[in-house]
């Protein structure tokens, strides 16, 4: 089967890297794209791990040669896709998982036609403010922005592929590997079903013309 990048959208907190990152724990045919970021490391975060991790003047740099297959700023930082890691995780034969924002996607989407795109949502209000730390956590000076951005992320779920709620991080992480099982299946993605098929009619019809040559005798 031909290998294919999976798309996965949410607003902050809604819980995308964390499916990506269980994904391709859990299976040999999954590799992850490692996006870039102007941002700096998170505790216990690694650069070339969870991001590149780069300055703002080495990504406009990247920027400027073509590097990216997508990128914006998202409340003050950059991220952004970078074309080798697409390119190195599908030629290994393996599908490739980006979480990206929905511009990104559509990015992605035009390059890529045959790309899985899979929007993530929170279970409830609530339960997306919890994940971004309340009020007053670490995020809190962000807070009223990444809550407005999702409400505008939201609006554009209806153009995915797939919408899946994010509940128990067990079951959305099982209904995207579901995703990417269905997925595989179809018959444009696997150019060699053809000619099993014509072989397998092939072999019905050989064995039709046997019982009909031995009722016959």
């Amino acid at each position: 089967m031909k290998p294919y990048p999976l798309v996965l959208s949410a607003p902050s907190g809604g819980g995308k890297t964390t499916i990506a990152y269980a994904l391709v724990a859990a299976r040999e045919d999954v590799g992850y794209s490692v996006s870039a970021t102007t941002r700096p490391p998170r505790p216990k975060e690694r650069d070339g791990v969870d991001y590149h991790f780069l300055s703002r003047e080495e990504f406009e740099r990247r920027v400027r040669a073509d590097e990216f297959l997508e990128w914006a700023e998202y409340s003050g930082e950059c991220y952004g896709t970078l074309k080798s890691e697409i390119d190195k995780v599908l030629a290994s034969g393996r599908h490739v998982v980006l979480d990206i924002e929905t511009r990104g996607a559509r990015a992605v989407r035009r390059c890529y036609p045959d790309a899985v795109l899979v929007f993530v949502v929170p279970p409830s209000a609530d339960e997306l403010l919890h994940r971004l730390g309340g009020p007053k956590g670490t995020r809190a000076a962000t807070l009223v922005d990444r809550l407005r951005t999702a409400v505008a992320e939201l609006g554009e779920a209806l153009e995915y592929d797939y919408v899946v709620v994010n509940a128990d991080r067990t079951e959305a992480v099982a209904e995207v590997a579901a995703i990417l099982d269905a997925e595989g299946r179809r018959p444009h993605r696997n150019p060699d079903l053809a000619e099993e098929l014509a072989q397998l009619g092939r072999d019905i019809g050989a064995l039709a013309h046997r019982l009909e040559a031995v009722k016959e005798a």
